[in-house]
């Protein structure tokens, strides 16, 4: 059945929903479904249109102060972090060779021309020549490989590259996807800076923000992983989107370049149907209201049905958090609840305000 079906097929006794902490788009329907299990395990919900909060609710304990593992969702804050150290000049281009910036962990496994010529904006895009692929368990650059060493950074230094395998060509639209190449991205950041990633993103991102509840997953010798599994309260999730949403301004201050908003949400490739990918963001158009024109939506996504989904047409904001990890269906139960519901609520407002 389709999700939309499965929404408002759950049985008779639900618990009964309590009202949502803001409501100005009449959903209380999608809170009492989500409290009844509709969706899975859904943290929180919050939209937002020209900066004023129209809808916020919270499920299953949670609350405006709890944070939560939104996964792969931070990995879209690698892609600002970097984005900010080229405006400083601490980086020198997209076209830096990435592993110039560990030249004291040289020589690396499987070195040579393939793997010194990935550059920034390789990894940025996942079209590195980095044997690398979160989606294939068996394959070498899998992350949970990563996650049962030591050292990620090694780890990532020394994965095989694609020109190693018999038969694969390398090209840059080769869509793959490798959280360990996002994490060397951040290590990049943190060398260019010379300052942790975590302090780093503290004092260009996060403290303009005001954002100041953040847990960050470390490695056994406590790196930073920049490839996800961040923490984050809704309401700063919402900010993090916003701050895209008004071209990298934050009330009145500049905090990263519109050039580089412009540069990360320009697509690449096409990993799947109907979706493309800029470097470190989704982007998608959704349409499900007849006659509306399709919102152009960039996004943040994370595994569990984490969304942070940015719509410049309809100056708006909305952000999924949920707890769905790696159950079938995850992505999709949270983009039922965008496409569906929430979006074409944010059509009908539009159509119905007044100028």
């Amino acid at each position: 059945l389709p999700l939309s079906v499965l929404a408002v097929s759950v049985c008779s006794d639900r618990p009964e929903a309590t009202p949502p902490l803001v409501d100005r788009l009449e959903l209380a329907d999608l809170s009492h479904d989500i409290d009844g299990g509709a969706y899975g395990e859904v943290a929180a919900i919050i939209v937002s249109q020209g900066a004023q909060i129209l809808f916020e609710d919270y499920f299953g304990g949670s609350g405006p102060d709890r944070v939560v593992d939104t996964r792969s969702v931070g990995k879209s804050l690698t892609a600002l972090a970097v984005g900010i150290a080229l405006d400083e000049g601490l980086l020198p281009g997209l076209d830096m060779p990435a592993l110039s910036a560990f030249e004291d962990r040289a020589p690396f496994a499987h070195d040579g021309l393939p793997k010194r010529a990935i550059t920034l904006e390789d990894l940025l895009g996942m079209t590195s020549a980095l044997d690398c692929d979160d989606w294939d368990p068996r394959n070498h650059g899998n992350e949970e490989r990563m996650y049962r060493t030591q050292d990620w950074t090694g780890f990532a230094l020394d994965l095989p590259v694609l020109s190693e395998q018999q038969g694969v060509e390398i090209r840059q639209d080769r869509f793959r996807y490798c959280t360990a190449g996002v994490f060397l991205l951040g290590q990049v950041v943190e060398r260019s800076a010379g300052l942790a990633f975590d302090e780093f993103m503290a004092a260009r991102l996060f403290a303009p923000l005001g954002i100041e509840d953040v847990v960050w997953r470390r490695s056994p010798s406590g790196e930073v992983q920049s490839g996800g599994q961040l923490g984050l309260r809704a309401r700063d999730a919402e900010r993090i989107g916003r701050l895209v949403l008004q071209d990298g301004v934050w009330e009145g201050e500049r905090i990263v370049s519109s050039a580089w908003i412009a540069e990360m949400l320009t697509p690449r490739t096409t990993p799947a149907p109907g979706f493309r990918y800029g470097l470190l963001w989704w982007l998608a158009d959704l349409a499900e209201t007849p006659g509306a024109p399709p919102a152009q939506a960039a996004m943040m996504v994370g595994n569990g049905g984490n969304l942070v989904v940015v719509l410049p047409s309809l100056d708006a904001v909305i952000v999924v958090q949920a707890r769905n990890y790696n159950r079938p269906g995850h992505f999709e139960m949270s983009m039922a609840i965008v496409r569906e519901i929430l979006v074409p609520a944010l059509q009908r407002r539009g159509a119905t305000r007044s100028p």
